[in-house]
């Protein structure tokens, strides 16, 4: 069986250093979720929070009234180095960190047609096996551009079992 395998490289960020400072705390992963979802239901605090012409204290009033106690701190450092403009990425970065304590990989599955439970399963072993995880969160995508078969992504590698992979594959090879 064919496979092909990417690499790619990730670079550090000022939201990467921010959310690995934020997993460092020890904040209880409830208020950091619970932060997370007011950004996302209430969008125009973050437009508050980037508005250069509203005063530093209230923004930091806000934050004292609105966000749960253990994380206004974190808040209040970000808001003052102009750094809530990051806050989905630091979230992102944050969930790595985690995930990575927790030994948990993520990975995106690209099928044509949804994998039996079995498959399903003997994936994650060699993933688990591979990357030295305890868990693997696998989402699963549909495409039918592949013709077949599927495109396994995780980490920085890409497995490429699909019937268009294979096809580009011989292609590039005959054409060679």
């Amino acid at each position: 069986m064919a496979m092909q395998t990417h690499k790619e490289t990730r670079c550090s960020s000022p939201a990467v250093s921010y959310g690995k400072v934020l997993f460092e705390l020890g904040i209880p992963e409830k208020s950091v979720k619970k932060t997370q979802e007011i950004l996302e239901a209430v969008p125009q605090l973050a437009e508050l929070f980037m508005n250069p012409t509203v005063a530093l204290k209230k923004k930091q009033a806000v934050i004292d009234r609105v966000f749960p106690e253990d994380m206004r701190s974190f808040l209040k450092t970000a808001c003052r180095n102009h750094r809530m403009d990051l806050m989905d990425e630091i979230f992102a970065a944050y969930d790595r960190c985690r995930d990575e304590q927790e030994k948990v990989l993520n990975a995106v599955l690209t099928c044509t047609v949804a994998p039996g439970e079995e498959q399903k399963k003997g994936m994650e072993n060699f993933l688990c096996r591979k990357y030295g995880v305890r868990k693997v969160r696998m989402e699963i995508r549909y495409d039918a551009g592949l013709l077949g078969g599927f495109i396994l992504r995780a980490g920085s590698d890409e497995y490429d079992w699909s019937m268009k992979g294979r096809l580009d594959r011989l292609a590039q090879e005959l054409s060679s």
